[in-house]
């Protein structure tokens, strides 16, 4: 699989280069659905297919793919750090604090559910439960995996700061033709929280800071923009399919009698999905609603995972269970503390989100309820108790 997994980067990575000197663009609309309407429906039908078969059959080739690319990628920025270091061209032109942004939110508690992923996230227990606990060659190496994966990550995340704090200043076009250099191009890109507010003007601005240091080793900005762009695409795809599975998990899992067969369970997941999608009309962005609640209910599943963490280790006896216990408390109290602040905020017109993120507010609650009772029901020599449960 590794050996098959590596022909099948080389032969991605000549598409890329081939569809940089022959680009293929699909119409405006089609049969009047936008081109990203288009994209939707094609890439549901992949998730639909990859959430269906078996591990073994698509997700897993495809995330040993993934993993090579992840690696060339950081390889790649690797390189474009130093050479563009050592070039005198990359230096951090972000503000060391930016303590009053326009039209920000509280640097507290907001700062601790926007940085996720590479610090902690809710959404990875999902993953190792779901899809990674059934990769594993044996028990043992989740600790490999699981560990060595959010380190990886959290490395990835530190090269994302650094194209967003420095390599953005050495180049950014803007769309009336100028380009700027230096603090002059951080600024303009974040003048405000407006301007850099949305899902596209962040990735924007990793893809192209990225890009600039890729030009350091010589990689053309057209060709290392088009990399750095198909490496976002293919871990969001890898996002999408893996949610639609755990989804599909959930739902077999509430309702094993109705939903037992799996294309049933997955055909349902879809159904919600596409009608989300398309709630704005065919331009297939309605999505993009939800964005502002990600960052608050993915830490609020950290928070989950850092409880049953804790519960756990405090049946095993001693005083491990503060190794997780802390975090929890301390991602519970933030994740609780932001949800609260967006439901002032959508209270004031926005009805969709503010039904969904009064849902938030009390799972927060359940969760806290549960986390509590379970612990102090729990004894130190209550493991056996734990596991029956």
């Amino acid at each position: 699989m590794t050996s098959w997994s590596i022909y099948a980067i080389i032969l991605m990575y000549a598409t890329v280069v081939l569809g940089v000197w022959l680009p293929f663009k699909l119409p405006a609309t089609m049969f009047g659905i936008s081109a990203i309407g288009i994209w939707t429906i094609l890439l549901f039908i992949y998730a639909f297919i990859a959430s269906v078969l078996p591990i073994t059959t698509l997700l897993q080739p495809r995330d040993y793919m993934n993993s090579h690319e992840l690696l060339i990628a950081m390889v790649l920025l690797t390189l474009g750090v130093i050479f563009a270091s050592f070039g005198g061209n990359l230096h951090m032109v972000a503000p060391a604090v930016n303590s009053n942004p326009v039209g920000a939110p509280s640097l507290w508690p907001f700062l601790f559910i926007t940085i996720a992923c590479g610090a902690i996230s809710g959404w990875h227990s999902l993953v190792s439960s779901g899809t990674s606990s059934k990769q594993v060659r044996k028990e043992s190496d989740s600790l490999f995996v699981g560990y060595g994966s959010m380190i990886m990550e959290s490395v990835l995340a530190v090269f994302v700061i650094i194209a967003v704090a420095a390599g953005i200043g050495m180049g950014l076009h803007t769309k009336d033709g100028q380009t700027l250099m230096g603090v002059q191009a951080w600024t303009h890109h974040y003048a405000s929280w407006a301007a850099a507010k949305g899902l596209g003007s962040k990735v924007g601005a990793f893809v192209v800071g990225s890009a600039n240091m890729l030009g350091a080793i010589g990689i053309p900005f057209k060709l290392a923009i088009t990399i750095m762009g198909v490496f976002v695409a293919s871990f969001a795809g890898t996002t999408l399919d893996s949610a639609t599975r755990i989804q599909r998990y959930v739902i077999t899992e509430m309702f094993p009698g109705t939903f037992r067969n799996r294309y049933i369970a997955t055909a349902v997941v879809m159904l919600f999905a596409t009608f989300l999608v398309f709630s704005t009309g065919a331009n297939g962005k309605g999505a993009l609603i939800l964005w502002p609640l990600f960052g608050a209910v993915n830490q609020t599943l950290a928070g989950l995972a850092l409880i049953i963490a804790t519960v756990y280790l405090k049946s095993r006896g001693g005083l491990k269970w503060l190794v997780t216990g802390l975090p929890a408390v301390f991602m519970v109290v933030m994740s609780f503390w932001a949800t609260i602040i967006n439901q002032i905020k959508f209270l004031q017109g926005n009805v969709l989100l503010t039904i969904i993120n009064f849902i938030i507010i009390l799972s927060i609650l359940w969760i806290v309820i549960e986390g509590l009772i379970r612990f102090f029901s729990v004894t130190d020599a209550g493991e056996a108790q734990f596991e029956q449960a």
